[in-house]
């Protein structure tokens, strides 16, 4: 590996000395491969991946979730799906190359996949946008899913990104909008729709396409309103309280699961996501094949009720409503007094007998 985190010093120096034993030709002279030794070294070595990545704070849980070596989405879509389409333009202004769009094949069943990507390289990540989508973004992948929808084609979305572009170009498009339009579309498909979180899910532009019958998460990934520096700069004034903030957010998988603001966490490899991609890549293919299983042998009209239900039912386990699995059925009662007054008739009536008895009294006195 050649980047580490500040808090993998330790592990870097263990990774150092055991690539130094393992071969040996690299230093002065010719020696034999020590086995016993690095053996010894590579136990040290998991065993101080498991004491630090089992304590991570929020903050360095955001740092690892943020990895430049972690596996981003088109490595996912490259690796998952066979036959992939890529499919561009939102036929209104332009291409958005911060989010990978198209149609696919996962175990032989057709998929649409929206991945946002932030990019391998300097080079890339430019021309990415580091993951940060514009309103012709959203509005693409408004087309394609409503396209998916109509051919009742399940919808894959990998999410990756630290919010939406906040550009004065942007804004001008029609940031918000785009946005709230994004969200309105996939509460409103009748197709199984599945939103894994891979690294950082920030703010309206993760939640633009994570409002799915199924919200996953990575282990060591995040999802929340704001980034921690955000949060800390509004609160504190002062970004650098960013552990402070991370921990007040609840933006770890663990947190938000018993929250049951997602729904399932996808366990990620001694020491994260990227020591060992292969091992991801088929947890990631486990965790989708029996998501879409599931919602085989439902009807569209459940689907779509099964994700109402989701959303409306968030914070109210302890509240008032004594069947939350419904609510999507909850109709409004009309109030009865306002049904009297709305007939013309009864206001006659009323009028009528409060005269009557205006003359009564009068005749009385």
């Amino acid at each position: 590996m050649n980047n580490y985190l500040n808090f993998e010093t330790d592990i870097k120096n263990l990774e150092d000395e055991l690539e130094k034993l393992k071969d040996p030709y690299n230093q002065d002279g010719l020696s034999e491969v020590d086995t016993n030794k690095i053996s010894k070294t590579q136990e040290e070595l998991d065993k101080k991946l498991k004491d630090i990545y089992s304590n991570l704070d929020p903050w360095q849980t955001t740092m690892v979730a943020r990895h430049e070596d972690r596996p981003k989405s088109k490595f996912f879509i490259d690796n998952l799906f066979e036959d992939f389409i890529s499919l561009a333009g939102d036929r209104y202004y332009g291409e958005d190359k911060s989010v990978i769009t198209g149609f696919a094949k996962f175990n032989g069943q057709s998929v649409l996949v929206i991945g946002q990507e932030k990019g391998e390289n300097l080079e890339s990540r430019i021309e990415r946008n580091f993951g940060m989508m514009r309103p012709e973004g959203y509005r693409k992948t408004i087309r394609l899913m409503e396209l998916a929808d109509k051919f009742n084609i399940p919808i894959i979305c990998l999410i990756d990104t630290p919010g939406a572009y906040p550009g004065v170009g942007a804004e001008e498009r029609g940031q918000a909008e785009a946005i709230a339009k994004s969200i309105e579309c996939c509460m409103k498909l009748k197709v199984p729709t599945l939103a894994i979180i891979i690294g950082e899910g920030g703010s309206g532009g993760a939640i633009a396409l994570a409002s799915s019958n199924k919200v996953i998460m990575l282990e060591n990934a995040i999802y929340s309103v704001i980034s921690p520096e955000g949060c800390a700069t509004i609160l504190w004034r002062d970004p650098k309280k960013m552990l402070d903030a991370a921990k007040a957010m609840k933006l770890s998988a663990k947190d938000l699961l018993e929250l049951k603001i997602i729904d399932e966490i996808i366990s990620e490899p001694l020491g994260g996501a990227h020591r060992d991609r292969n091992l991801i890549l088929s947890s990631v293919r486990k965790s989708i094949a029996k998501n879409l299983d599931s919602y085989k042998e439902m009807s569209s009209e459940e689907i779509l009720n099964q994700r109402k239900n989701k959303f409306l039912k968030i914070g109210r386990d302890k509240g008032f409503i004594s069947n939350p699995e419904s609510l999507s059925t909850v109709e409004y009662k009309k109030n009865n007094i306002n049904e009297f007054f709305r007939n013309k008739k009864n206001i006659y009536y009323l009028i009528g007998f409060f005269l009557l008895t205006l003359v009564l009294i009068v005749s009385f006195l």
